[in-house]
């Protein structure tokens, strides 16, 4: 087709761009600081903040302090209800529900019409102009591209702005080249009670030519599982004969990988990995044969980083920029983008595997571990140790979190490991057995605290019926979307909640 061989040359007209950041990323990076800065000058923050005395990346460490939400909701509640040039010198009118928060009420990131166009627009352009460099000679714009959106509800404290799924906010507004290839109905796709949203997308989409499918991993399998029961077939190739490329992000992968084995049976299925959060899209996996991810360094976003070691919230001391990081450093994201966020602490914590280019890999969360007893678990340890226990034993799980059993008198503490298994391990004991034991193998705090259970005891691994994560999503009112499932808790306020979600589940069978 023609279309192909013109996005093609778009294509490859950006992968020149990219070259570009890899080869000079710090002259890139330091290009956009200076233009964000002029251009928030006369916004109200950059009044308060004195960014016209700024002329160095020093100069902005000492004027402009750290930043979490809390800090800048009361900019957000006021953009929400109409005034402007507060955060960013134009427009702020979508605001993105961040997936990464489980609290009652959730985090409203502003988003601006040039965090859509040369953000997060642009990172998907750019996943397929890697796509094409690493596969050349494509056809993806024959077939149809499933596009696994969030729910977006419009926001009625102003007339002209919303709020919803980041990935919703891009499907009300994606470019035409984008748009005509997407499927389902925007109906469809923007619904917000997932239950049945899930049954009309699997109904919608049964007839058309699907070559993309870009989504959460756990959301993907559930419509997945949903048309393959529709259809009667064996697998999505039977369905969709084209389908070539699975584009995820927002958990990682590797739980679901033997999963997606089975639905989609092809040596020539190819998995591509994105970072893209409510905040910004930072990440792209460029290699074929590495789950790295490229940081994307000419998003309009940029980047700082804190040294988890030091880590101490916007009290932290220590804080770096890209020319200053070390690979194999756990460190905390910190951005200023073109959205409005300004050294703002995202909650994510990243390790550098490359600096020649800048290449990552996300290793879990600021608040998003276990280290009750000095035992400093992440979830990157933790995603590690569970693909490991279910590859050994032929187990596939659908969701999971762990959280501290903690000491009394008589007994010493623990890990209690709340699992919802599609496939069971052919031997449970020697599940938890693995489990612990690459645990021990990958992370030698968490070692040293097992030593003959001085303080930590084995694993302790607690079964839940199919649908309790997702019944506990749904009772904390963020079934769908982006919404995912913390993997690790420093306290028990979450396992106790989803177990007794469990309970009632048990008692309704």
């Amino acid at each position: 087709m023609p279309f192909n061989s013109i996005f093609a040359w778009m294509m490859k007209k950006r992968m020149h761009q990219i070259d570009l950041f890899r080869k000079y990323p710090l002259e890139v990076q330091a290009e956009l600081f200076e233009k964000m800065i002029v251009l928030s000058k006369e916004t109200e923050w950059g009044s308060k903040y004195n960014y016209a005395k700024i002329k160095s990346y020093s100069d902005f460490q000492l004027q402009v302090p750290l930043q979490e939400y809390q800090d800048i909701q009361p900019s957000v509640d006021r953009l929400m209800k109409g005034e402007q040039n507060i955060l960013w010198s134009t427009d702020t009118k979508w605001f993105a529900k961040s997936s990464g928060t489980t609290s009652s009420r959730s985090k409203l990131i502003p988003v601006t019409q040039e965090s859509l166009a040369d953000c997060h627009y642009k990172g998907g352009k750019d996943l397929l102009a890697i796509y094409y460099d690493n596969y050349p000679n494509r056809k993806l714009y024959n077939g149809k591209h499933l596009i696994i959106g969030g729910s977006a509800q419009i926001n009625h404290l102003s007339a002209d702005s919303y709020f919803g799924d980041l990935s919703a906010i891009i499907v009300k507004n994606l470019p035409w080249w984008a748009e005509i290839r997407r499927t389902p109905s925007k109906e469809i796709a923007l619904m917000t009670e997932w239950e049945s949203k899930i049954e009309k997308m699997a109904l919608s989409t049964i007839e058309e030519d699907v070559y993309i499918i870009a989504g959460v991993p756990s959301w993907t399998m559930v419509l997945a599982n949903k048309i393959l029961e529709i259809t009667g077939k064996n697998n999505l190739k039977e369905v969709w004969p084209n389908l070539e490329l699975f584009m995820h992000g927002g958990v990682s992968f590797a739980p679901y990988r033997e999963e997606f084995k089975r639905l989609i049976p092809d040596p020539e299925m190819h998995y591509v990995e994105t970072y893209n959060a409510s905040e910004g899209f930072f990440g792209i996996q460029d290699q074929r044969d590495s789950d790295e991810l490229l940081l994307m360094l000419d998003y309009g976003i940029f980047y700082e980083f804190i040294p988890m070691d030091s880590f101490d919230g916007t009290n932290s001391k220590t804080v770096i920029d890209l020319s200053q990081v070390e690979t194999n450093v756990n460190y905390a994201l910190v951005i200023s983008t073109n959205g409005g966020l300004w050294r703002y602490i995202v909650g994510d914590t990243i390790k550098f595997t490359s600096t020649a280019p800048y290449r990552f890999k996300i290793s879990g969360r600021t608040k998003s571990y276990i280290n009750t007893f000095g035992e400093e678990l992440i979830v990157d340890n933790a995603e590690k140790a569970i693909a490991y226990a279910c590859t050994k034993t032929n187990a596939q799980i659908a969701e999971y979190t762990a959280a501290p059993i903690y000491m009394t008198n008589v007994e010493h503490g623990g890990h209690e490991w709340l699992i919802e298994f599609v496939n069971l391990p052919e031997n449970m004991e020697r599940f938890a057995i693995l489990l612990d034991e690459h645990l021990r193998e990958i992370n030698s705090d968490y070692d040293a605290k097992r030593y003959h259970d001085m303080i930590l005891n084995k694993p302790s691994i607690r079964i839940v019926p199919l649908g309790t994560f997702s019944n506990w999503l749904k009772s904390m009112g963020k079934l769908g979307g982006q919404n995912k499932v913390p993997r690790l808790s420093n306290n028990r306020t979450i396992m106790e909640q989803i177990l007794q979600v469990a309970d009632l589940q048990k008692q309704s069978i």
